[in-house]
């Protein structure tokens, strides 16, 4: 390679981690009551989140963080306005494509762990990397879940698992596929205090050392605390 192609390339790559990974312009999403009123969930919402941050969205039940949550993932449709993952516009999307994207660059905890009943926590973890069509599937979901301490646990069903171990499985299943943004839904709202600590600290740690930005929905201001910084709605608007 020559040395131009190799500047080209490196500028490139730099230009890369430089750029947000997630980019929410004038984000809206109104439905219309059963009265025909409008109600606006989210209001003209713009941020951008850089490569390795860790993001809280705070704010009170019904201020629309849930919604916002399942926007940046592509589940929902807005009313207005765009969410670009990685440069890719979300809604320019097919369902489809939407699925591919996430498949590729995105992870979720959520705060009722949704794993697979009949699968066991090896196949929980082995099932995105599958899908990413990654050989070493069942190698990698034995290592993250000996990172997470459940390398005792590999063949054992979800409900053979405590909240403590089922969220861990989470855990492990949204950072083995090594997305760039892990999106986590009150990862501790169904867990006693020690053991959603346990976790947490968990989270924090396997974010810095993979570098993967972590955006988090929560009403714990403490876990807010720990982010580098908080996101705040308020009637589906963003207040300092």
């Amino acid at each position: 390679m020559s040395m131009l192609n190799r500047t080209l390339n490196d500028s490139s790559a730099a230009a890369t981690e430089l750029a947000p990974v997630v980019e929410v312009s004038r984000l809206s999403r109104t439905v219309v009551s059963d009265g025909g009123a409008e109600l606006h969930i989210l209001d003209d919402v713009s941020f951008d989140i850089m490569a390795g941050e860790a993001v809280a969205i705070v704010g009170a039940s019904g201020s629309g963080k849930s919604t916002l949550l399942g926007l940046l993932a592509g589940l929902d449709s807005p009313s207005g306005g765009t969410v670009r993952i990685r440069g890719q516009d979300l809604f320019a999307l097919d369902e489809d494509g939407r699925a591919a994207l996430r498949g590729a660059c995105v992870g979720f905890v959520f705060q009722s762990f949704q794993l697979l009943p009949a699968l066991t926590a090896l196949e929980n973890v082995m099932l995105p990397l599958e899908l990413a069509g990654r050989r070493d599937a069942r190698q990698e979901a034995e290592a993250w879940l000996g990172r997470v301490g459940l390398a005792g646990r590999l063949g054992h069903y979800p409900r053979q698992l405590s909240g403590g171990e089922q969220q861990r499985v989470a855990v492990a299943r949204a950072f083995a596929p090594g997305p760039a943004l892990v999106l986590a839904d009150e990862p501790t709202g169904n867990l006693d205090v020690a053991t959603g600590e346990a976790v947490i600290e968990l989270m924090f740690s396997l974010n810095a050392e993979s570098g993967t930005t972590l955006v988090l929905v929560t009403h714990d201001t403490a876990l807010a605390a720990r982010c580098g910084r908080s996101l705040r709605l308020s009637a589906g608007r963003l207040v300092d």
